[in-house]
């Protein structure tokens, strides 16, 4: 853990750290609503009371200037509070998401768009891999068509001369609900691969206009034409399916703050950082995880998407394809992307 960034970014999370340390303190459970309780869910909850307490006490020290006192185990929980009010994953149900930290009241302000923009966004289920039964996310672009990445694309599809097709024996299948607590997928079917892009981790799937129970794909997601007014501090969400990955995301501690709960829809709030140096991204920070891969990342501005997230770690940084830089590219041109 880089232990000047965890200072770095209280500070630039929260306008006044004592505030928000004397808010946990008389609500040391508004960060989030339960969705359940069973063994998971209650040792979740201990371990996650004693590193907020920590964090509690590490916050007080910033805001009285004394950070060369702060112990590991309170910088440790400056990145639980940080995870869990400044960078929230809020569950979804039923097309709505629960009620999010006090940090980001902005967002019950918006709630109607913002719900219009989660019935847009789904998990890519695949059939006949050996695996897995599903491998990320995709949203409503266009008319038929679904955007995710290049490398959730090549997990069920091959590449066949100058055309995409789907692997022998495997199927796929957009599922717009896999919610919390959802009782019911609403699934449109992926009858092939538009095209994946030659440079950037993106790719179109064509998706069926109706589920087989006779409900109609929604409208797809406005994406942004212009660039935003700036690429750093421009508030966002992305939506998406984070999943645990053993390989990339943090250890048990923070598994059991974030409950041991993946693979269903969440809101993540957050803002961007900039463009990076090194390739052609956009930067944020929402808290992204694994199987996040292929999420809308869209400004709270105007509800228009702007990036496609493709991937990043925790406290290192995320990584979106600038979308605004693609109006004219032949790929996107094809499904018919909807640049407004």
């Amino acid at each position: 853990m880089n232990k000047d960034r965890v200072i770095d970014d209280v500070k630039r999370m929260f306008d006044d750290p004592a505030q928000v340390a004397e808010r946990l303190r008389e609500q040391p459970e508004s960060y989030e609503v339960t969705p359940t309780e069973d063994a998971v869910i209650a040792a979740a909850r201990q371990q996650r009371h004693e590193a907020v307490g920590d964090g509690i006490s590490g916050l007080d020290k910033v805001a009285e200037g004394r950070e060369e006192d702060i112990t590991e185990d309170e910088r440790f929980g400056m990145e639980a509070i940080i995870l869990l009010t400044g960078r929230p994953a809020i569950f979804v149900q039923d097309g709505d998401f629960l009620t999010p930290p006090a940090e980001w009241n902005l967002l019950n302000d918006q709630r109607a768009a913002i719900c219009a923009a989660l019935g847009r966004v789904g998990r890519v289920e695949v059939r006949g891999h050996l695996d897995l039964d599903w491998v990320g996310t995709a949203w409503l672009g266009g008319p038929h068509t679904a955007v995710t990445n290049r490398h959730v694309a090549i997990e069920f599809s091959q590449a066949d001369g100058g055309r995409w097709s789907f692997r022998p024996g495997m199927s796929s299948r957009l599922d717009l609900r896999e919610e919390m607590g959802s009782v019911a997928p609403l699934e449109f079917e992926v009858t092939g691969v538009i095209g994946v892009h030659e440079q950037h981790d993106l790719a179109l799937l064509r998706v069926e206009a109706t589920s087989p129970d006779g409900q109609a794909l929604p409208d797809p997601l406005p994406v942004a034409a212009t660039a935003p007014d700036s690429v750093v501090g421009q508030q966002i969400y992305t939506v998406g399916y984070p999943a645990w990955d053993g390989r990339r995301n943090e250890p048990e501690p923070m598994r059991r703050i974030f409950m041991d709960v993946y693979n269903v829809k969440r809101l993540q709030p957050g803002q961007t950082t900039g463009l990076a140096q090194d390739r052609p991204a956009l930067r944020h920070d929402c808290s992204t995880l694994g199987g996040n891969s292929g999420s809308p990342v869209i400004s709270l501005d105007d509800h228009r998407v702007i990036g496609l997230h493709f991937g990043g770690r925790y406290g290192i940084g995320n990584y979106a394809v600038p979308l605004w830089t693609l109006t004219d590219d032949p790929l996107l041109r094809a499904g018919a992307v909807n640049f407004q």
